[in-house]
């Protein structure tokens, strides 16, 4: 049972930094230039810092600001 929770932690921890170590390019799905909160909530760990890496504060995350995360 123990080696089924690391497993599954593993997987876990895996899925959220393979979303997170996306590249730019990937999350911006619409190609607008800019990752927007909807296309980042595919990462929890983007989302927990999205705020933070929005030094702008207009919402969304340019090339510049996600270089950061």
């Amino acid at each position: 049972m123990k080696t089924l929770h690391k497993t599954l932690a593993l997987v876990a921890l895996a899925a959220s930094s393979a979303a997170f170590a996306a590249d730019f390019d990937t999350l911006d799905v619409n190609g607008d230039g800019a990752i927007s909160k909807s296309e980042a909530s595919v990462s929890e760990t983007l989302m927990s810092q999205f705020k933070e890496l929005d030094t702008d504060g207009n919402g969304e995350l340019s090339k510049q600001e996600y270089s950061k995360a």
